[in-house]
């Protein structure tokens, strides 16, 4: 009687194959995700020390008519004819000049933008908005 020769059991299956692939993919979301709140909690620091250079001399910003606020990642300094704002994203904030005078109420229309990747830049371009404002 001839014996049968056994057929070898694979050495990966496809539930192995499936398995390992997500799992890898779950690490990969966890890792991005994690990426992700590692820079928003960056980008909210820098608006926050942002707001706290600004708002450090409260003198000056009254005597010019100014009033600073932060929302979350956006601080704007604002006048009744503009509006100054720095909003953080991706490590990066995008600086706007708006002009408030013929635009309506609570909208203002942008007149200048520039991107600062750090808080000093941020402020300085605020600082040259401001002083192009202030004549």
């Amino acid at each position: 009687m001839p014996t049968r020769a056994k057929k070898p059991k694979p050495a990966l299956t496809l539930k192995d194959a499936f398995e390992t692939e997500y799992a890898r993919r779950e690490m990969e979301r966890r890792a991005r995700e994690e990426a992700e709140r590692k820079q928003q909690e960056e980008d909210l620091a820098k608006a926050e020390a942002l707001f706290d250079a600004i708002s450090a001399d409260a003198k000056f910003l009254k005597s010019h008519g100014l009033a600073v606020d932060r929302r979350r990642y956006t601080v704007s300094v604002d006048h009744q004819n503009f509006r100054i704002a720095a909003y953080f994203e991706a490590g990066q904030a995008s600086v706007t000049s708006a002009d408030k005078r013929f635009s309506s109420p609570g909208s203002a229309t942008p007149r200048k933008q520039e991107s600062a990747g750090t808080v000093e830049d941020a402020l300085r371009i605020m600082a040259q908005f401001l002083a192009d404002e202030i004549h």
